[in-house]
């Protein structure tokens, strides 16, 4: 993983954040017109290495989808994906260093939108040369990343994959909603636990929560014969998540995204669209309100149900059979 400093960035609430910083990954060779980019975007607490083999997040990895030849090919595409604006792992977010008071941001980390954190993307390419994306793409908030280029920078974006997303942002999982969980812990501080310890073990029996909620479990199943081997790795993945990351990461983030609603701009994509759904998922399950809204896209497009028991995980456990439908993506 590599970090570039972008500058200073001017916020869609005018506030300006100095000298951001952005984690991210590549893959492949850039072409001399800058236009072979494929960005390829993560989910809500996850980071940079959807590409990268031995990580594992919670929508999984398509590491097993690229290299030469794959569906994400290598030899063709020049991928980015990049750690968001707010997040955790290496990106300006609260948990760096605020040079007027020398701590953390804390909660004190300004409100950002989609349209900051697409923002700060396009930067990012711009630096890196990049002219054109021949795609963007990724599962879950990745989703909605994809759908904000579509329609902030539809000059520069060819296709657009939203993968066991949404059109619009679930109620219930706004940054209040969010601030209140954290509040409930001891270990919270009004958002300042830097100095206090931290908070592993709030954000531990969080993501054991999550994992299940997610379909973890039933991944396990299939590879694991005990409960207790199940729940051990449970454990561990939930335990390795709760090192890394930040809580006020997830308010910042929930509250860029409590807003989103592009079913008003649906008529705007231009850019080729694939969307899919699994059946099981229960963040995002299969919506007739959602298809129809999307008979308003204009380009071509794939709306596909992917039957699963896998629910919010299939896009990572799935990838066999998502990979015909990214070779459509990326023709």
């Amino acid at each position: 993983m590599k970090t570039l400093s972008i500058g200073s960035y001017t916020l869609e609430s005018g506030q300006v954040l100095p000298d951001v910083q952005v984690a991210y990954v590549t893959h492949g060779t850039l072409d001399a017109q800058g236009a072979n980019a494929v960005l390829v975007t993560h989910g809500y607490t996850s980071g940079p290495s959807m590409l990268s083999p031995g990580h594992h997040t919670a929508e999984g990895s398509w590491a097993s989808l690229l290299g030469p030849g794959r569906p994400l090919d290598t030899d063709r595409f020049f991928f980015v994906c990049s750690n968001m604006l707010g997040s955790a792992f290496g990106t300006t977010g609260p948990r760096t260093i605020n040079a007027a008071t020398g701590k953390p941001w804390g909660p004190d980390f300004p409100a950002v939108t989609l349209h900051d954190i697409v923002g700060v993307q396009h930067r990012l390419l711009e630096k890196l040369g990049v002219q054109h994306l021949r795609a963007v793409a990724g599962p879950s908030y990745g989703g909605w990343q994809a759908l904000q280029w579509a329609l902030q920078y539809p000059e520069m974006v060819d296709a657009a994959g939203v993968l066991m997303s949404g059109i619009t942002h679930p109620p219930g999982l706004g940054a209040e909603e969010q601030r209140k969980r954290f509040a409930a812990s001891p270990q919270w501080h009004g958002g300042w636990y830097y100095e206090h310890g931290g908070m592993f073990d709030t954000l531990f029996e969080m993501r054991l929560q999550t994992l299940r909620n997610y379909g973890l479990e039933r991944l396990y199943e299939d590879r694991m014969p005990t409960a207790e081997q199940r729940q051990a790795e449970l454990e561990r993945q939930s335990r390795d998540w709760a090192d890394k990351f930040d809580p006020n990461s997830m308010v910042v983030l929930a509250g860029a995204a409590e807003h989103f609603d592009v079913r008003p701009r649906l008529d705007e994509i231009r850019a080729r669209l694939l969307f899919v759904v699994c059946t099981t998922d229960k963040i995002f399950p299969p919506d007739p309100a959602v298809t129809q809204a999307l008979d308003q896209v204009r380009g071509e497009k794939r709306y596909r149900e992917l039957d699963s028991p896998y629910g919010h995980m299939a896009s990572g456990v799935e990838w066999r059979r998502l990979e015909d439908d990214l070779r459509w993506l990326l023709p």
